[in-house]
This record gives C-alpha cells, sequence and structure tokens, in this order.
C-alpha cells in the first residue's frame, strides 16, 4: 500500500494486476504522488490504461500512455491549473504514440484506453477516453465517473476512441469537490465487464485497505469468468487540506437562513432528536446522520439574522480554525459533503457530558482537585489557539464542555480573530460582557491577555459562581476596582490559588501572566511551589478544652463575686 502524507493532503492507494486468460497482460497501472519537491497544487496522479487487443504494441502503448502523461504532467507549470495541464500532456502522449504507430511496424496501429485521477487540494479531475472507468464510493453510494466510448454492446461492441487512434485525441475531463473518506475506483474493462456496479459497491464499502481492496475486486472478477486483464487501482482520500477562507465564505454565502426546525424532522439526512439549547441568535439541537448513524449537534442560525453579515462570518470562521487547529481540548467542526447542505446550519460532533457552567449549577461545588483539572486542561485548550494564532474571544462556562469520560472541549468559535480572516467592525465588540478584559471595553479587538483574563474568569466563577468584578451588563461602561478574594467567598481554598486567579485577572495587562500556558502551570502546581503552610500558635482551647472551660469558669465566678460585693 503507498501513502501520500504531507500538511496538504493524505492519499492512501494499492493496486492489483492480472493476465487472466490471456497469454499476456497489456494493462498498465501507475500511481505518482510527485516529485520531490513537487507544489501541493500538483496533488496525486493514479491512473490506468488498457492496451487495445487486436493491435501490435498494445502493452506498449499502455505503459506509455500512463508514464508520458505523468512525467508531462509534473513538468507543466503550476500557475496553468490542473486541467490544462492534464489536456497538454495527454495530447503529447497521445501524438507521440500515434507517431510511433505509423513509423515502428512491430508497433503498427498501436493504441490505448487511458483513466486518470488527479487529487489536488480538496477537488478530483478526471480525464478519460476509451472504455477503462473511474468510480467514487462516498456516504452518497457509488458514482461512475466516466463514460465509456464505444460502440454496440456485448462481444459486439468496438472502441470509438482511444489514445494513438488519431493524431487529435477528443477525450473527456471533468472536476469534483474531494470529500473525508471518499474511495476512488480506477479499473479495466476485465474488471467492470465481469462484475456489477452492486458487487463493487459491496467489496469498496468494506473498507479494508486500498491493498486488500484491490487485489479482492481482481481476484472477484476472474472468478466471475473476466476473459481479459484484470486491473484495478484504488485510493482513499484519509486527509483533506484546510478550505480557504475565500471558498468557505462562498459556500456559506450561497446558503440560506429559514425558519428553525422542529424536533422530529428530518433534514439533509439528519433526524432532528432533540433540542440542546436555544438562545437569541441561535438553536442547538441534537440529531442523527441516517447515513452513518453518527450523533451530531446542529447549530441553527435565527432567521431574523438572515441579512446579517457578521453571523455568517461566525460561520467563516468557525469552520476555518476547526479545519486548522486539531487538538483533544478543541470542539471540532463536522465537513459535509458537497451538494449535502441545503440551509445555513453547522454540524459538530455531540459530545456526551456537560458544560461548566451546567455543572456550577448543580452541587456540591467544585472542589479544589476537581477545579484544577479542569483549569489545567481549558489553559491548554486556550494555549492550543494561541500557537496557531488563533483568539478566541469569547471563553467562559457555557463554551467549555466537561465530557463524561473526562476530557474537556472548548467550543464556539464564531467570534474568534484568526490571521487572513476577516475580523468584526470596530463598533461590534466580541464576547460576554461579563468576561470581557477591560483594555476590550476601550476598543482593543483582543490579544492572547484578554484570553487569559477570560479565562481568569471562568475559573474564578467556577470556584465561587460570582464574577470577580461583578456581573456587567451589555452596553454598560463597567468600572474595575479591586476583585473581591477569592478565600472571602470560598475559606476553604488555598491563598495561592487566590493569587493565582487575581494575577490573571488584573486590571492591567502588564500585571497578568506573561501568557496562559504560566497560569496553567500555576494552578496545576501551586500546591508545591506554595510549600507548607506557616506554624501557627495553637489557642488554649485546641491544646486543652478541659483547662480552657475551667479557666472560664474560674472567671465567670470571680466576676460574679465582684459584683455582689460592689453592692
Amino acid at each position: 500500500m503507498l501513502t501520500r502524507y504531507d500538511h496538504d493532503l493524505r492519499v492512501e492507494a494499492g493496486f492489483a494486476s492480472e493476465k487472466g486468460r490471456r497469454p499476456d497482460n497489456q494493462d498498465y497501472v501507475g500511481i505518482c504522488f510527485g516529485p520531490s519537491g513537487a507544489g501541493a497544487l500538483q496533488g496525486v496522479v493514479a491512473a490506468v490504461a488498457d492496451g487495445v487487443g487486436g493491435h501490435k504494441g498494445g502493452r506498449a502503448a499502455a505503459e506509455t500512455a500512463v508514464r508520458a502523461f505523468m512525467e508531462g504532467y509534473y513538468a507543466q507549470p503550476e500557475t496553468i491549473g490542473v486541467i490544462r495541464a492534464a489536456a497538454r500532456s495527454l495530447e503529447a502522449a497521445n501524438a507521440w504514440i500515434a507517431a510511433q504507430g505509423r513509423v515502428d511496424p512491430t508497433l503498427q496501429g498501436m493504441a490505448t484506453t487511458f483513466s486518470a485521477a488527479i487529487l489536488s487540494r480538496r477537488a478530483a479531475f478526471v480525464v478519460h477516453v476509451g472504455d477503462t472507468r473511474v468510480y467514487r464510493l462516498n456516504a452518497g453510494g457509488l458514482e461512475l465517473l466516466t463514460q465509456d466510448h464505444i460502440v454496440g454492446g456485448g462481444d459486439f461492441a468496438t472502441l470509438r476512441r482511444a489514445m494513438g487512434f488519431e493524431e487529435a485525441l477528443l477525450f473527456d475531463q471533468a472536476s469534483i469537490s474531494l470529500a473525508l473518506h471518499d474511495r476512488f475506483l480506477i479499473c479495466s474493462d476485465g474488471v467492470h465487464g465481469s462484475l456489477r456496479n452492486r458487487a463493487l459497491r459491496g467489496m469498496l464499502g468494506e473498507r479494508r485497505s486500498p491493498q486488500e481492496t484491490a487485489e479482492t475486486i481482481v481476484e472477484a472478477a476472474l472468478r466471475a469468468g473476466s476473459s481479459d486483464n484484470a486491473t484495478a487501482l484504488v485510493l482513499d482520500v484519509v486527509d483533506l487540506p484546510p478550505a480557504d477562507e475565500r471558498a468557505l465564505s462562498r459556500a456559506i454565502e450561497a446558503l440560506p437562513i429559514r425558519e428553525w426546525p422542529a424536533v422530529g424532522e428530518t433534514l439533509d439526512g439528519f433526524r432532528l432528536e432533540s433540542v440542546l439549547s436555544e438562545g437569541r441568535y441561535s438553536l442547538l439541537m441534537r440529531a442523527t446522520d441516517l447515513q452513518t448513524g453518527r450523533s451530531l449537534a446542529l447549530k441553527f442560525p435565527h432567521a431574523r439574522v438572515a441579512e446579517d453579515e457578521t453571523y455568517r462570518l461566525a460561520f467563516v470562521n468557525e469552520a476555518w480554525v476547526a479545519a486548522r487547529v486539531r487538538s483533544p481540548f478543541i470542539g471540532e467542526i463536522v465537513e459535509l459533503p458537497p451538494g449535502r447542505q441545503t440551509r445555513l446550519y453547522s454540524a459538530m460532533p455531540f459530545y456526551e457530558g456537560e458544560t461548566l457552567e451546567q455543572r456550577l449549577r448543580r452541587k456540591p461545588s467544585v472542589g479544589l482537585a476537581e477545579g484544577q483539572l479542569i483549569a489545567t486542561r481549558l489553559s491548554r485548550a486556550v494555549a492550543t489557539l494561541h500557537r496557531s494564532g488563533v483568539i478566541h474571544r469569547d471563553v467562559k462556562p457555557d463554551n467549555v464542555i466537561l465530557l463524561r469520560e473526562g476530557g474537556l472541549k472548548l467550543v464556539d468559535l464564531g467570534v474568534c480573530r484568526a490571521p487572513r480572516l476577516d475580523d468584526f467592525t470596530s463598533q461590534e465588540i466580541p464576547g460576554t460582557p461579563s468576561y470581557m478584559a477591560p483594555e476590550l471595553f476601550q476598543g482593543a479587538v483582543g490579544d492572547e491577555s484578554s484570553d487569559l483574563y477570560a479565562t481568569g474568569v471562568t475559573i474564578y466563577r467556577m470556584f465561587t459562581g460570582a464574577y470577580p468584578y461583578g456581573e456587567v451588563e451589555p452596553f454598560s461602561k463597567p468600572r474595575f476596582g479591586r476583585p473581591q478574594p477569592l478565600c472571602a467567598k470560598r475559606p476553604d481554598l488555598p491563598a495561592w490559588l487566590d493569587l493565582a486567579v487575581r494575577k490573571a485577572i488584573a486590571v492591567d495587562p502588564r500585571d497578568r501572566f506573561g501568557d496562559v500556558l504560566e497560569f496553567g502551570f500555576e494552578i496545576e502546581n501551586g500546591a508545591a511551589r506554595s510549600g507548607p503552610a506557616p506554624l501557627r500558635k495553637q489557642s488554649l482551647y485546641e491544646r486543652n478544652p478541659l483547662a480552657f472551660w475551667q479557666g472560664l469558669c474560674l472567671l465567670l465566678a470571680c466576676l460574679l463575686i465582684a459584683s455582689l460585693a460592689l453592692r
């Protein structure tokens, strides 16, 4: 099995080719992940050619077509685009094969069918001539991407087009969007002539490795009575590069915003099970993907924001960042196959658990050990975003999911600030007022320090249920005085924790920690760094309660005697 992996695209491939009942194998298969240093736009090329039987040099024609096409394709400048580069390469290979068939008696009339798939970035490009085929298997089923160039049928079928027939080549070309876990099959007529689509779909759908699947398909074709060479090449799309912001913007702008759906409805292949939360601007629903059986959470915007560019920008932000930042502490966005989505919403995995806000509403209160673990994980989540140049700008308990198995997910990246993304206007202060750092109310756009502040407020509220500077109402101008000490509301918590949180939520950014990881380290290791508690002299009551009460009784007796004597 062959694998290509880089920061753009990951593809796994396997192939099998057998001569079957023929005396020799005139099929030729090739896969190329690009020469060393090739640009990401050139992508992965996979091709199958089937030398035309009854002509001299069928095998030579097939091998020449595949090799010349690949060499010519990668030699083209990236600036001309995939389709033009493929067309030029195929035409040049055809001209050479046609010329050789004319001048070399041993290769007279050499010709071959040819089908290739080029996987580049987030698209697949197909070039095809003859009766080899390209299929794609995805959630929608098995799709034939090529059309056979033949006349007649069965034993009387003859090729209308092939490489080498004429100097001017007529070939088909197409492009489609790639989706994660797409599976492609390129095969000769020795395979598809013996196996129906249902059988191919079943073998491809077993999702064994590409190599095992290709071998299984070829063996099945020969068992089914194929009298020709049998070749199968299988490609799996294992990972995709993230979409650029322009593509995301175009896709989101094309989707309408409609009234909220109801529980029990089926939408785009999702069965809507229940309402998870309902806000002023969005509705979060639990849904089941009927194609995969997976549980998801779908977030729908309210119809009243249909013309709100800011709200659409939030969807672009979330999708863009989720595609680029992979972390066990950051919530994911599920990318839906092109054409499936008929209205604007985002799909996320359904995380079993509760939000930190929900945890605060139930007893018992968050203890030191539990709070340390949550705070440390939250700090790592925020730090993960910062390493990618992303500022969350809305860290709060509602956006922290505590997973049932013990993990943590930071979600809702709609108001984040990230490189290469359009930002909100200066009049729109992103975030939740009670968690916003003082500088944000002065017009700052938000940075790592303001995220640190919001993280500190979140942890303060996690332990106390209150806000250090009081709750801030929207559109108000808050005053930031001295925060109420953590220990005043939770005397059971240590002083080092109070000092760490107060430093994170300092009014002046210069007085805060250098970054959120430093804050997380202080929370995680504060008890060890603070050292043992200072020794305190015990009171008489603690040392000897009996002596304390005896002395108190004696003192009261003396006071009573003195009072009687004065009378």
